[in-house]
């Protein structure tokens, strides 16, 4: 095999990781934002301004020859996708992060398949097949994945403790029992799945008559946006809360706009392009492994028993539900 054809495979796999750690990023970024004080709505409204900014240009510079057909219908599915899939999936997602910890808000992102499995399955988009070995798979891995976040939730246990570097990038914030908060926290990431999970099955159907991605995204980055700043204003009144200097702030607000809002979509439409939606779905697990790892490493979280087994069980979940999907999807092709 020449050196080209092995380069050309490793593209996809080596751009998927490159998603993984820039949303990792954003996850530890989020904490430190969050412990500097900052209103996390107001994040979430300079997150899509700034991702707006940089996805429409893209959009219009790829697609403009193909003219796409922007009618009432697409403009309310892109008003959908955005409720859905940005501006309050993200607003509950950085509320976990900033109750409970990145790790713990991380790892219930890996029930998105099997919650998307369940309301799909409800809207009549799944078929359930529970005779086949398909089917027992992806209900399996859907209880897996329940018992795995139940278990995240509310068991502890003993301590692990793998490494120890002594940093602490939020060093005046004293330890604490997380149980206090941890339930809260991980109910705000279930409901995180659960938006995200509306979200796809909205796209779905929005992509089968709209075809253009990069317009799609910029359509949903706008309304995100739209939406964002509405709700920024009503939860925070006080104009200079919007004020960003050269700290923290500004780079969160850059990063997760431009890198993760952005750039991220671009790479995960152009895999899932070339690999399909599964492919890109099962590199989901390294985003827990790189938060778990970053976060024990510089901001002092802790690892749990209760914690590992429960995101133990739902990564087999999910790859148990990816597992009986794509043979669906490859015995439909047959």
């Amino acid at each position: 095999m020449s050196l080209n054809k092995v380069l050309a495979r490793l593209k996809a796999p080596f751009l998927m990781v490159v998603v993984q750690v820039a949303y990792a990023g954003v996850s530890i970024l989020y904490k430190l934002v969050a412990n500097d004080g900052m209103n996390l709505s107001i994040l979430m409204a300079y997150r899509f301004l700034f991702a707006s900014a940089f996805i429409v240009p893209l959009a219009f510079l790829v697609e403009r020859k193909s003219k796409p057909q922007i009618t009432p219908r697409v403009l309310f599915q892109a008003f959908l996708c955005g409720l859905f899939g940005a501006s309050i999936q993200q607003n509950l997602f950085v509320e976990a992060v900033a109750l409970a910890n990145a790790t713990y808000a991380t790892a219930m992102y890996n029930l998105i398949p099997g919650v998307t499995f369940i309301l799909a399955f409800c809207f009549g988009l799944e078929k359930l097949n529970i005779r086949k070995i398909t089917g027992k798979a992806k209900v399996v891995g859907t209880m897996m994945g329940i018992c795995g976040a139940m278990i995240l939730a509310f068991y502890k246990s003993i301590e692990i403790h793998l490494w120890s570097t002594h940093i602490n990038l939020m060093p005046h914030i004293q330890p604490h029992d997380v149980s206090d908060t941890q339930i809260w926290g991980s109910a705000l990431a279930f409901g995180t799945c659960l938006s995200y999970s509306i979200w796809l099955i909205i796209q779905a159907r929005m992509s089968e008559k709209f075809p253009w991605h990069y317009t799609s995204a910029a359509l949903m980055s706008v309304m995100a946006s739209i939406q964002s700043v509405i709700f920024a204003l009503c939860m925070e009144r006080d104009l200079n809360q919007w004020k960003l200097g050269w700290n923290i702030r500004l780079l969160t607000a850059l990063y997760s706009g431009v890198v993760a809002s952005g750039l991220v979509w671009v790479l995960i439409m152009w895999c899932v392009h070339l690999k399909g939606p599964l492919y890109a779905s099962s590199f989901n697990p390294l985003f827990l492994v790189l938060v778990a790892i970053a976060g024990s490493l510089i901001l002092d979280e802790k690892l749990y028993l209760g914690s590992i087994i429960g995101s133990v069980l739902i990564i087999l979940g999910l790859y148990s539900v990816l597992w009986g999907k794509g043979i669906e999807l490859k015995e439909s092709k047959c």
